[in-house]
């Protein structure tokens, strides 16, 4: 059966700290919807670190399709967002947003220090979440007239569905959500009866 939750993390976390040959590793883990709200933390993240040399991330959003992204941010190639990544990856989480801010201590670390060191900043900051399980939604318009309304409740109270947001006028609307393994059988109550429209929210 096709997987209907996913693991994320509940809130963001206390800021980490990872320190290796006098360079400062600030680890963060956010909990994120879109890319829009990954530009708005990064900036306030650069702004709080305004002096730091490296402002290394990766994210992982999406559920069923999973999109990802990294960014070494001028340390060398696959030193940073790769290893940043891999712990999202080990931790199994989406709509996760690391964030590993650097302070050059004057010792260079190599590559292979750099790697073990954004993954250790990375995997402290995971440690620190709160990993929680959701369940996969989709969510549906369901469209009739007034006169309708109470064959809509019905089901909405029968089947115990969520109404996420409703317009009750002469012309209803209701968006419902509903767990990713029961869409199916939901849709096909509304799609069955009669003088009631149902689709797919974009």
């Amino acid at each position: 059966m096709e997987k209907d939750t996913y693991k994320t993390i509940e809130v963001e976390t206390p800021e980490i700290l990872y320190k290796e040959k006098n360079s400062k590793f600030f680890g963060y883990a956010f909990p994120v919807e879109s890319e829009e709200e990954i530009k708005l933390i990064l900036e306030q993240i650069k702004k709080q670190h305004h002096t730091a040399r490296h402002w290394c991330y990766a994210f992982q959003i999406g559920t069923t399709k999973l999109y990802h992204r990294t960014n070494d941010d001028g340390e060398p190639s696959n030193s940073a967002g790769a290893p940043i990544y891999g712990q999202i990856q080990s931790f199994d989480v989406t709509n996760v947003l690391i964030i590993v801010v650097r302070y050059f201590g004057g010792v260079k670390l190599g590559v292979g220090g750099l790697i073990v060191a954004y993954r250790e900043a990375a995997k402290m900051a995971l440690e620190q979440a709160n990993v929680i399980e959701k369940t996969i939604n989709i969510n549906y318009i369901v469209k009739f007239d007034y006169k309708n309304m109470n064959r809509v409740m019905r089901v909405i109270k029968e089947k115990n569905i969520d109404v996420v947001n409703q317009k009750l006028e002469l012309d209803c609307e209701i968006e419902i959500t509903v767990r990713k393994k029961n869409a199916e059988t939901i849709f096909d109550i509304f799609n069955t009866m009669y003088e009631i429209a149902i689709k797919e929210k974009e």
